[in-house]
């Protein structure tokens, strides 16, 4: 079949649908590629880059939907687009169909088929076509970007001879994908950054991305914040009551707000009120990615910039992704191209539109002259909010040293009873073996017993550092077993040699591991 990409006419909207590297892939699955001419300029694919790739360009919108099967878009499609579809044409793109009843009839009346790239499930399979996350994870990222150009100051602090620069202090509402990003940016640019969410299980996520997470004072905190598939749900009117007490406290001292919070099929939730920009510092920066949604701040505008009376800049933006075109283009059309795997099964050019299967299911919104919108809940469960773990009890000093004691306890018995085997061993050797054989039996397994108490106590991060003076430890082992080798004993020879063998492979891959420790820390 033929995949056709039209230029988008959503103003401002520098993303295409399909890259030459996509079209590539789609291809191998026996498809043929269009794309209307200059659709992919904003995003830095050229035309004769597509012509490379194979893909034929098509110089009008017009013909490139009478000429398609599959069109693939980014936004929307207006009033036009929606005319030039037609029965048994496939509509692949952001759709809005919670807002958009009258589209998907229209789509539904003339027999075509429209996959909704924002209603793919959130199930494991279906991660490599989540086109809102990946849109979500690069408008984090460029949230923190617009922040740091509208702030003035540095993000990290420094120490200089003209005086001490304190690092800016950034609070991200909202731990959901655009969140994750926003906080690691902020942290990898030096920023003291705070996260907040009302799901407690991503508490983990933002420690381990070097930022703390803001917890509430509250009986019931956070005990519940996750919808299924992870995420946010409403929150009870108490619980919002001490999230605003919070922010109202950080207010002051915060010089960047960046808010992500969102619920689905709902208005943003307004987290961050008017008497709050009051409180903050002049310079300070709020940038809200739910200003499509009617924004996480009171005093957001959609798609504008504006500065408050007392200094705040507010940026509602809602293009984020596609101020980072060429990335977000391609991270969009890779999530086509999966998409259009499903679809294609037997890579063979032939769409099947299997509405047994979870994915193309809860994406369709219009199939067989019928709207198909909602979907019914996935056979396969989302991705669930992990369960709350309780907190390992805290053991009194009583409690703690009886532990040491009966610790100590049991790595006595265990060593006695080792020494004790070993004794039996050497006192049963010991009536067949001359003493010669005996004197030097009793020093080999000395050695062996001291070693290993040695070696075994060292901290695993420790141990290559350790290697060299274990090598220098097997050096001697050798020295002293060619010394030995010579002895009239067979059994003193064969134990001998055995030890040069076995430390030898110590050293040599001693020094092969720390050489290559070594090379990760030059400079290439």
């Amino acid at each position: 079949m033929k995949i056709g990409t039209p230029k988008e006419v959503f103003e401002g909207e520098a993303r295409v649908a399909m890259t030459p590297d996509s079209a590539l892939q789609l291809q191998k699955l026996g498809h043929d590629c269009l794309i209307e001419t200059g659709a992919g300029s904003k995003a830095g694919f050229a035309d004769a880059d597509y012509k490379e790739a194979g893909v034929e360009v098509v110089k009008t919108a017009a013909a490139l939907w009478k000429a398609a099967d599959v069109v693939a878009k980014v936004r929307q499609p207006d009033a036009t687009e929606m005319k030039r579809l037609r029965e048994g044409q496939t509509l692949i793109s952001f759709f809005n169909p919670g807002a958009n009843e009258a589209q998907m009839k229209s789509a539904a009346k003339t027999g075509a088929t429209v996959i909704a790239m924002e209603m793919i499930p959130r199930i494991s399979r279906a991660q490599k076509m989540d086109a809102l996350s990946s849109m979500a994870n690069i408008a984090g990222y460029r949230a923190v970007i617009e922040a740091g150009n509208n702030f003035g100051r540095f993000f990290t602090g420094q120490i200089t001879a003209a005086g001490k620069v304190p690092p800016a202090k950034v609070l991200v509402v909202g731990a959901g994908v655009a969140g994750l990003a926003a906080i690691g940016t902020s942290t990898s640019l030096g920023a003291i950054t705070y996260a907040f969410d009302v799901r407690p299980e991503v508490a983990e996520q933002v420690e381990s991305m070097g930022a703390e997470f803001v917890y509430l004072d509250f009986e019931e905190e956070q005990q519940d914040g996750s919808a299924s598939g992870g995420y946010a749900s409403v929150s009870s009117p108490e619980f919002r009551e001490a999230q605003l007490a919070k922010f109202r406290e950080l207010a002051p001292d915060i010089d960047i707000v960046i808010t992500t919070a969102l619920i689905p099929n709902r208005e943003a939730p307004e987290l961050w009120t008017e008497d709050m920009v009051a409180a903050m510092k002049p310079g300070s920066v709020i940038v809200d990615l739910a200003a499509e949604k009617g924004g996480n701040c009171k005093l957001t505008v959609m798609a504008e910039k504006i500065v408050t009376d007392n200094g705040v800049t507010i940026i509602g933006y809602t293009d984020f992704p596609s101020r980072m075109a060429a990335q977000s283009s391609s991270l969009y059309a890779t999530n086509i191209r999966h998409l259009m795997t499903d679809l294609t099964p037997e890579k063979d050019g032939v769409i099947v539109h299997d509405m047994e299967d979870d994915v193309i299911r809860g994406a369709t919104v219009a199939h067989g002259s019928e709207v198909t919108f909602p979907p019914p809940p996935p056979k396969v469960a989302a991705i669930a909010a992990a369960p709350k773990k309780e907190a390992p009890k805290e053991l009194t000093a009583e409690e703690k040293a009886a532990a040491e004691t009966a610790a100590f306890k049991q790595q006595t018995r265990s060593q006695v009873t080792l020494i004790a085997a070993g004794g039996l061993a050497m006192l049963a050797v010991g009536l067949v073996a001359p003493p010669s054989f005996l004197q030097h039996f009793i020093v080999f397994v000395l050695s062996v017993f001291i070693g290993f108490q040695v070696i075994w106590g060292v901290a695993h991060s420790l141990h290559t550092p350790l290697m060299a003076v274990t090598n220098a430890i097997s050096s001697i082992i050798i020295l002293g077993a060619l010394m030995q080798i010579g002895s009239g004993s067979w059994l003193v020879m064969i134990l001998a040699a055995l030890s040069v063998f076995m430390a030898g492979i110590n050293i040599f891959g001693g020094f092969l591991v720390t050489r290559r420790m070594l090379a990760m820390f030059q400079k290439s």
